[in-house]
């Protein structure tokens, strides 16, 4: 039995009756953990609820800066997007909440973590591979595999049982859940089910549709360091200021919603609305930079180890030493990718107007028609001639 838990607490229904279950089970302390990550909500209610259920030890922190700019931005370097699709806004956010979980279980004392992700998702296994990554001992509690409670009237009969005060529009079954942070919301379940059927309209809070979205285009520069945005019309900003302020751009152009079936980690296609507002932007934008400052070989490199890259942070490993040598190599071609990038935003189109470095490899001189330049046309026939010889080879009768 555990001594002392730590609990990955949002303060909503599910994970209070997850608080009250671990008590009632276990009868130890329960200590919460409370991360802003940039989800949007008010978090100030939260202690007085954990309060409320006898907790003595609650933990709330901003981490929005600290999310933006060791995961986010070292995942954008890479390009990084799951099966084509997805900027893997939920997988990124679960590794540093297990870490500052360990870190709190640390500081208390206590011998035991739990979270609330269901045994359907991949979140448990994002959850406990960061726990263990980060502290190979730690006792790991996942109540949705443990406990009896498997429908929403169960969830709500034990709050009742137990006194936790539950909103009336938790009441019943909800229309779909979502998770939300700084970089995406992601939304599944009960309406959006059927891949066939469109998504309601009101399961999108990030953007606006395209029919609300200005009516008038928008030029906006972001400017990079060593990969990174660092600033957005030339003032500069905080890596998570950054993504706030793109959030908001990508909010009235109706920037960044997709549709998507994926293939999760634990067998099983799971069909979900994402909006990527900001991350949709900064993606385009990195893109564009890079185009002009990394090598042709380099470029290519990347593109290659990218879909692995996602893989790895998709499946919850990001601890893993194979993420550690992905990201040094990747990190090891950033240095370059300086400079601004001209964006054109308009009715969810994210279009590249223009970019300048000061480490450009865009040689004018080698590609102008006007002049003769650095290169001779003539030096292409050899190029081409030994690259036809397999070619010829190949065909021969």
């Amino acid at each position: 039995m555990p001594k002392k838990i730590v609990l990955a607490y949002s303060g909503g229904l599910d994970t209070s009756v997850i608080l009250k279950w671990l008590q009632v089970k276990y009868q130890c302390p329960v200590v919460t953990f409370t991360a802003d990550l940039g989800q949007g909500e008010e978090l100030s209610p939260v202690k007085g609820k954990a309060q409320s259920l006898g907790v003595e030890e609650i933990f709330i922190e901003d981490l929005r800066e600290e999310f933006v700019r060791d995961y986010v931005y070292p995942m954008f370097r890479a390009n990084a997007i799951y099966e084509g699709t997805y900027f893997l806004g939920t997988a990124i956010a679960r590794p540093l909440i297990a870490k500052r979980q360990i870190e709190i279980a640390n500081i208390v004392g206590a011998d035991a973590v739990a979270h609330g992700a269901t045994g359907k998702g991949n979140d448990q296994v994002r959850f406990e591979l960061g726990y263990y990554a980060n502290k190979h001992d730690i006792k790991v509690i996942s109540p949705w595999r443990e406990w009896e409670l498997n429908s929403r009237n169960d969830l709500i009969n034990f709050a009742e049982k137990y006194q936790i005060p539950i909103a009336k529009d938790k009441r019943g079954e909800a229309p779909f859940s979502t998770d939300a942070n700084l970089l995406h919301t992601s939304s599944e379940g009960k309406v959006l089910e059927d891949p066939w059927l469109e998504a309601p309209e009101y399961v999108y809070s990030r953007t606006k549709s395209l029919e609300n979205s200005k009516e008038e285009p928008e030029e906006i520069i972001v400017s990079f360091k060593s990969g990174d945005a660092v600033a957005i019309n030339n003032n500069s900003l905080k890596p998570h200021e950054v993504l706030s302020k793109l959030n908001s751009y990508g909010y009235e152009h109706g920037i960044g919603r997709e549709d998507i079936v994926e293939n999760r980690f634990v067998g099983m296609k799971s069909r979900g609305i994402y909006e990527t507002p900001g991350g949709t932007i900064l993606a385009k934008a990195h893109r564009a930079i890079e185009s002009i400052t990394l090598d042709r070989g380099e470029a290519h490199l990347k593109d290659e180890l990218m879909p692995k890259y996602s893989e790895v942070i998709y499946n919850g490993l990001w601890f893993s030493s194979e993420r550690v040598a992905l990201q040094n190599l990747i990190d090891s071609t950033q240095s370059n990718v300086n400079g601004d990038v001209k964006l054109k935003l308009f009715k969810g189109n994210v279009i590249v107007m223009g970019r300048r470095s000061p480490n450009s490899k865009y040689d004018l001189s080698m590609v102008s028609f006007d002049e003769k330049g650095d290169y001779d046309q003539r030096d292409a026939e050899g190029f081409i001639k030994i690259n036809s010889l397999r070619l010829k080879n190949f065909n021969k009768k």
